[in-house]
């Protein structure tokens, strides 16, 4: 009797698979209500594995919302970043409270790792995106700044639900956002009036 060859494992493989299944999984249900083994069971890996190449759900958080950003950088010209990453974040209203990814984001950093995950890889890879649309000096200050400003209308429409921010057209949000990262970066390019 001869016994089945066994399948070659291949990591790579395995970690892409848990963070599609992770990305899908959290967008559907929020960081809340998926569990490592509905994000293993997508994957169709076994639960072990993704504490052996993630450690945690807050470092799989962490790591696919790295690995989102690195194709959102990626995809975009410099100059238009700004009003894709403000737009992403009010597209994510359908997760509000604290099911939105800037929530979650949060919770995350209770994790030493995620956290490292968080500030180095995505927070350093979008400052110095965004720090190339100035000549300035100061270009990462600003670039932090714009970044900050962003990430906390996020969190004040969706996460805190503050009226009227909360009830704002996102055409008029970013409107009125581009306005003012122009004075930051110079060579961020403004949206037409409507």
């Amino acid at each position: 009797m001869t016994q089945a060859p066994r399948r070659k494992r291949d990591s790579a493989a395995t970690k892409d698979a848990l963070l599609q299944a992770a990305s899908a999984l959290f967008a559907e249900r929020g960081f809340n209500a998926t569990t490592v083994r509905d994000v293993a069971a997508r994957a169709g890996v076994n639960q072990a594995l993704l504490f052996r190449y993630f450690g945690s759900k807050q470092e799989l958080f962490a790591a696919v919302l790295s690995h989102n950003s690195a194709r959102l950088l990626e995809a975009q010209p410099p100059e238009e970043l700004p009003l894709r990453i403000l737009d992403n974040l009010l597209s994510a209203d359908q997760l509000s409270g604290p099911e939105h990814p800037i929530a979650a984001m949060l919770r995350s950093y209770s994790d030493e790792r995620a956290a490292h995950v968080l500030r180095e890889e995505l927070g350093a890879r979008y400052a110095a995106r965004l720090a190339e649309l100035t000549d300035a000096p100061d270009a990462e200050l600003r670039a932090d700044l714009v970044l900050a400003w962003l990430f906390g209308i996020g969190m004040v429409r969706s996460v805190l639900g503050k009226s009227p921010l909360a009830d704002a057209d996102p055409d008029a949000v970013a409107r009125h956002v581009a306005r003012g990262i122009s004075v930051l970066l110079e060579r961020t390019d403004l949206p037409d009036e409507k």
